[in-house]
Parts: structure tokens; C-alpha cells; sequence
């Protein structure tokens, strides 16, 4: 590999490892900051850091891979989510920094569900953290399977390890690097990485779509729309194969953001609820740019393939294809670096979560319920450890589609959580039973419409993305069960603090 590929890559370690320790050294010294920060994240970082966790590796592999192997219409995913994320910033974001902080500074959010209801509160607690470390290990699962590939497909051949494949070899190095700076740093420095990976990611998305419009070998837009036009006809349509049921199994990708524990505990760091407004504008500014760079990459760059005659085995790589081809080898470097960015704010960002879980809803409330601050963060680095070696069983086998892995993922939490951080957030009425009910049914309803593969063929035709049933089935279950229940008074007004 050139030298100024190594050279970039050099650099972005360095800097990553180096935030990782200046948060160390800066704010370790109790449970709060390591698990949020001292809830003291500027608008910028808190908005970057929520959206490099949430695109990951999906971002640059997963959605530009679709698009290049299917057209256009696979961008109704990326406008599901981008109204998802804006809709979660208006409604969950500034109620649940607030709220968690008025009952009893919850520092998760299985910690805040049992503060919410404490007549349910050992059962919340417990459920939602077993759904968060599995749902996260699978999740993880995906940023790993991201990594094997870049190393395989980047730098295959470069490194040997007796008795292990490249892509394992690639794996493995992308956990060790997240983990270092993840048990070293905790959140701040999570959150600090994520907002330099997020401006990374953003700037590459930019660079590579212009590069292949009009760089050598692109030929500009109608060049590239001739060239699909001769692929397929309808390769440039919105709409031609699209069902109601792809349409809205596409669409409801944006239902997962009310649900995804990496992404609204940002919204608990936040400096203050009137900073919400400004982290969200700043949010969905780097949502938009970077989606529509990522569906111009997926579609052009299947433009330039095709006119340049270029062989791409998996679309997902059609990332690292482009950046290995076009460009100078520093801004190769560069790219690369963008694509372990994206796979790494995730890793980190969900190993962090899960650890919390362990050690504030496993830990703390089962085994050491005195445990010292100190004692706490230990234990909060072990759990990291543990949860990213199953994370890498998970992720052996190198046939594993990024996609397909987060979209279970997502699923899980979005129907699990999402009904139940709504309502919990905005209806007085909604008993400690009906969450508990909710959390249970859509994370039971997502597992067992996997399980029948109906996510895949429903009824003879096309499969129905299992979140729809999840978050429809959480969703009645709170409703039904709070209804029929008493809530106990646990609905604390503003004023009852004030």
C-alpha cells in the first residue's frame, strides 16, 4: 500500500487514541461522567456524536450498496430515517434531557424507565438491560462485519496472522482500536471522537460523489444518466417495483430512532434543554448532507463502474473501490479513515451503552448495590471488554451482510423501546405494568417475525420489516395494559421539584 495511505491512517489513529486519553484525564472520576459526560456536551458535539453512532459503517457500505445494486428507489430508507431522526429530535430530545434529570439524574435509560415507574422498577430495569447488551452485541456485530471488510478488501495481503483470515485479522483490529480509547475515555470521549469522525464522514461524502460525476472517467449527471439509462430504465425511479408493503417497510426505518439507546442517550448529555434546539438544527444539517452524499455515491459510482468497465463482487465495498481508484493516495488514506470513522463512532458508542447497562441495572442492583464510584467505572470497562468480544463471535463469518445485521438490530430496539420512550415522555396516564408490557411485546413480536422469516416472504409475497408489527404490538400493549392498570401516582409534575 502507498506510503501516504499509511500516512493519513497514521494520523487518524493518533488523534482518536489522543481523545480518548485527554478524556481520561479530564472526566473519569465518577459514574456520571463516565456514562454521560457530566451531562455537559456543547450542542455541536452532542448533534455529531449522535449522528456518527447512528450511521456507522451503514452509512458507507450498507445504503450506497443497496442503491448501487438496486437504483434509486432504495432511498426511500435514507428519507424514513432522516424524518425519523427529525421527528425524535421534537419530541423525545428536549423531554428526555429533562426528564431524566428530574427523576433522580437517571444515567440510563433503563435507569430512568425504573425512576419513571418505580412500582415496576426492578423489572424494567432488568428486561431492558438484557435487550440492550443482546440487540447491542448484534448491532456491534455489524460495525465489526463493516471492519473485516475494509481490511480485506483494502488491505488484504498486507498483514498475516498464522491461523487467521484476513477478514478476522480485520475485525479484530477494529475492535482493539475502539476499545482503547472506549474503556480509557468513557463518554466524553466517545462523544469528542464521534463529532471529528461525523465532520470526517461528511467531508467524504462530499469529495466522492463529485469526484465520480466529474473527475476522469465520470463524464457529469447526464453522462452517468445515460449510462444507467442503458443498465436499467427505471435504475434513476423513485418508484418502478416499489410495493405498499417495500414502501412502508422502507419508510418505517425512521421509527427506530425513538428506540435506539446510542442515539437519545446524546440527548441526556446535552448542556442544557435550551441548547436542544441548536443541537438539532446542527443535527439534521449533517443528516441531510450525508444521506444525500451516500445515495449519489450508491447510484453514480454504479454509473462510473459500468463505464469504466470496473468488476465490484459486493456492492457494499463500493466505497472502498472508488476511494483505492480515484484519488491521490493521502485523500485515499483519508477515505479510509471516513469509513472506520463511520464503523467506529458506532462500536464505540454501543459498547458504552451496554456496558452502562451492566453496570448500573446488573451490577449496582444485584451484586454491589454500595459500590464506589471507582468500583463503578472498573466495572464499566470490563463490561466493554466483555460485550465487544461477543460482538466479534458474532461477526466470524465474513458472508455477513452489514444491512441485514443492523436492520434486525434497529428493529429490535426501535419496537422494544420506541413506544415505551414516547409515551413514557408524554402520557401522565401510562402505568409501570403497561411498560413493562410494551418493552416485552414488540422486542418478543420483532424476534419471532425474524424467526419465521416473514421479514423475508410474508403471506407468498414481500417480506414486511419486522418493525412495523414490533412497534404497532409495543405500542397497543402500553396502551391496553395502562389503561386496565393503575399507575400509581408515579407521574412526577415539574413542580413537585421546583
Amino acid at each position: 500500500m502507498a506510503t501516504g495511505v499509511w500516512i493519513s491512517l497514521i494520523l487518524y489513529f493518533a488523534l482518536m487514541l489522543a481523545i480518548g486519553f485527554y478524556a481520561w484525564r479530564k472526566s473519569t472520576s465518577s459514574s456520571e461522567e463516565y456514562m454521560l459526560g457530566g451531562r455537559n456536551l456543547s450542542p455541536a458535539v452532542a448533534a455529531l456524536s449522535a449522528g456518527a453512532s447512528d450511521m456507522s459503517g451503514w452509512l458507507l457500505l450498507g445504503l450506497p450498496g443497496a442503491l448501487y445494486a438496486s437504483g434509486l428507489v432504495e432511498a426511500w430508507i435514507g428519507i424514513g430515517l432522516f424524518v425519523g431522526a427529525f421527528i425524535n429530535w421534537i419530541v423525545v430530545a428536549p423531554r428526555l434531557r429533562e426528564q431524566t434529570e428530574r427523576y433522580d439524574n437517571s444515567l440510563t435509560i433503563p435507569e430512568f424507565l425504573a425512576n419513571r415507574f418505580p412500582s415496576k422498577a426492578i423489572a424494567l430495569r432488568t428486561v431492558s438491560a438484557v435487550i440492550i447488551v443482546v440487540f447491542f452485541a448484534v448491532y456491534t456485530a455489524s460495525g465489526l462485519v463493516a471492519g473485516g471488510k475494509l481490511f480485506t478488501s483494502a488491505f488484504g495481503g498486507l498483514i498475516h496472522v498464522p491461523s487467521m483470515s484476513e477478514y478476522s485479522v480485520g475485525v479484530w483490529l477494529t475492535l482493539i482500536i475502539v476499545l482503547t480509547y472506549t474503556v480509557v475515555g468513557g463518554f466524553l470521549a466517545v462523544s469528542l471522537t464521534d463529532f471529528v469522525q461525523g465532520c470526517i464522514m461528511m467531508i467524504a461524502l462530499i469529495l466522492m460523489p463529485i469526484v465520480v460525476l466529474f473527475g476522469s472517467g465520470g463524464g457529469g449527471y447526464a453522462q452517468a444518466s445515460h449510462t444507467l439509462a442503458g443498465v436499467d430504465p427505471n435504475f434513476l425511479s423513485w418508484t418502478h417495483g416499489l410495493t405498499i408493503i417495500g414502501f412502508f417497510s422502507a419508510v418505517t426505518w425512521g421509527l427506530g430512532y425513538f428506540g435506539q439507546p446510542h442515539i437519545i442517550v446524546r440527548f441526556m448529555a446535552v448542556r442544557s434543554v435550551a441548547e436542544v434546539p441548536k443541537a438539532r438544527n446542527i443535527g439534521m444539517t449533517w443528516m441531510f448532507i450525508s444521506l444525500a452524499g451516500a445515495i449519489s455515491l450508491g447510484v453514480f459510482g454504479r454509473a462510473y463502474a459500468v463505464r469504466n468497465g470496473l468488476n465490484v463482487d459486493d456492492p457494499e465495498t463500493i466505497f472502498i473501490v472508488l476511494a483505492d481508484l480515484l484519488f491521490n493516495p493521502l485523500i485515499t488514506g483519508f477515505l479510509y479513515a471516513a469509513l472506520l470513522a463511520a464503523i467506529m463512532s458506532t462500536i464505540s458508542s454501543q459498547l458504552l451503552v451496554s456496558s452502562s447497562s451492566l453496570t448500573e441495572d446488573f451490577y449496582r442492583l444485584f451484586l454491589h448495590k454500595e459500590a464506589s464510584e471507582r468500583e463503578s467505572v472498573l466495572i464499566g470497562r470490563l463490561s466493554v471488554l466483555l460485550v465487544g468480544i461477543i460482538a466479534a463471535f458474532i461477526a466470524r463469518n465474513p458472508n455477513s451482510q452489514v444491512l441485514g445485521l443492523v436492520s434486525h438490530a434497529w428493529a429490535g430496539f426501535g419496537a422494544a423501546f420506541g413506544p415505551l420512550m414516547i409515551l413514557s415522555l408524554t402520557w401522565r396516564r401510562m402505568s409501570g405494568t403497561g411498560a413493562v408490557a410494551g418493552l416485552v411485546a414488540g422486542a418478543v413480536t420483532v424476534i419471532f417475525w425474524i424467526s419465521m422469516g416473514w421479514d423475508s416472504s410474508f403471506l407468498g409475497g414481500p417480506g414486511v420489516y419486522e418493525i412495523i408489527p414490533g412497534f404497532i404490538m409495543g405500542w397497543i400493549a402500553i396502551f391496553v395494559v395502562s389503561l386496565v392498570t393503575e399507575t400509581q401516582g408515579e407521574y412526577r409534575a415539574i413542580e413537585a421539584n421546583s
